[in-house]
C-alpha cells in the first residue's frame, strides 16, 4: 500500500496532483491569510471549518460533513478521484491528517500528507509564492462514506472498556486541569492518554514506524486490541489515526470527540 506520507522531494517530482493547503488555528487568525503570505504553488487553500467540517453543533466542533456538502467542497477544489491529492499545514500535520483522514472516509483512494508540511517544504530549498493559484478546474471526486471507521459516543465508551481509546489531547486536557474550549473538562471514562505531539519529532515529522509502535504498544495498543482515538473535535484524534496507521494498526475515529461527548450532560466525565 503507498504511504499516506510524501516527502518535499516526492511532491517536487509528482506531475499531475492536487495540492490542498489546509493550515489553521485554533483562535486565528484565519488559515487563508497564512496562505496568502505564502504557499506551495499550485495549492488550493481548503478550510477545516467549512470544507471538512459541518456546522458545530451536538455532533461536535467540527462533526463529519454530509456527504453531498464535502463532495461539492472537494471539486470546487480541484479533487478529482483518479488525481493524487497532497495536503499540508504548518502545525505538525493535525489538520492534514483531518484532511486525509476526511477524504479516506469519503472515499478517495491516493491521498497523502507532507511529512513536516510547509516547514519541510522551504527547509529543501523549494520556492513558496505569494501569488494565487490559476482559476481552479472543478474536479469530479465522488463522495462514498465508510472508507475509515468511525465511533458513535456510545461505541467509544465500550471501546474504552473493551479495547484502547487514546485521548489526543495534551495531558493537563485530558486530566481536566484545564479546558480552553469545551464547557466540561476531563476524560471518557478508561481513555488512555496519548498526545500527538508525541507521534511527530522535533523536526514535525513523524517518528519511523517502529517507534510509533513501541509509542503505542507502551499504551497498551497491540495485536489483536481494538483501537480507536478521540480528541476536542476530531481533528488532532485524526492525527493519533493516521499515526496508528504508519504503526500498521487500523483504529477508529470518533469524530464528534469531546465537544459532542459533553453535549450530553449524562454521559459521565473522568478526570485525573
Amino acid at each position: 500500500m503507498t504511504s499516506p506520507l510524501i516527502t518535499p522531494a516526492e511532491l517536487a517530482a509528482l506531475g499531475d496532483v492536487t495540492v490542498l493547503d489546509v493550515r489553521w488555528r485554533l483562535g486565528g487568525p484565519p488559515g487563508v491569510e497564512l496562505y496568502r503570505e505564502g504557499h506551495i504553488d499550485g495549492a488550493v487553500y481548503c478550510d477545516l471549518d467549512t470544507d471538512l467540517a459541518a456546522p458545530p453543533g451536538e455532533g461536535g466542533r467540527h462533526p463529519l460533513p454530509e456527504a453531498g456538502a464535502f463532495q461539492r467542497a472537494m471539486r470546487r477544489l480541484g479533487v478529482s478521484g483518479d488525481r493524487p491529492v497532497v495536503v499540508y499545514d504548518d502545525a505538525g500535520s493535525t489538520v492534514a491528517a483531518r484532511a486525509w483522514w476526511a477524504l479516506r472516509y469519503f472515499g478517495h483512494q491516493d491521498v497523502r500528507v507532507l511529512d513536516g508540511g510547509l516547514s519541510a517544504w522551504t527547509e529543501a530549498g523549494l520556492p513558496t509564492t505569494k501569488e494565487p493559484p490559476e482559476p481552479v478546474e472543478e474536479g469530479d471526486f465522488t463522495a462514498r462514506p465508510g472508507g475509515m471507521p468511525v465511533l458513535t459516543a456510545g461505541e467509544a465508551a465500550a471501546l474504552a472498556a473493551e479495547g484502547v481509546l487514546l485521548d489526543a489531547r495534551a495531558a493537563e486536557r485530558y486530566r481536566g486541569e484545564v479546558e480552553p474550549v469545551d464547557p466540561v473538562a476531563g476524560h471518557v471514562p478508561g481513555a488512555v492518554n496519548a498526545p500527538t505531539v508525541e507521534n511527530i519529532g522535533p523536526d514535525g515529522r513523524f517518528l519511523d514506524p517502529a517507534a510509533l509502535r513501541a509509542r503505542f504498544a507502551g499504551l497498551g495498543v497491540g495485536e489483536g486490541i481494538r483501537a480507536g482515538a478521540y480528541c476536542g473535535s476530531g481533528v488532532t484524534a485524526a492525527h493519533e489515526v493516521l499515526a496508528l496507521e504508519l504503526a500498521g494498526v487500523p483504529a477508529a475515529l470518533y469524530v464528534g470527540s469531546w465537544s459532542n461527548w459533553v453535549a450530553d450532560s449524562s454521559r459521565p466525565v473522568a478526570t485525573g
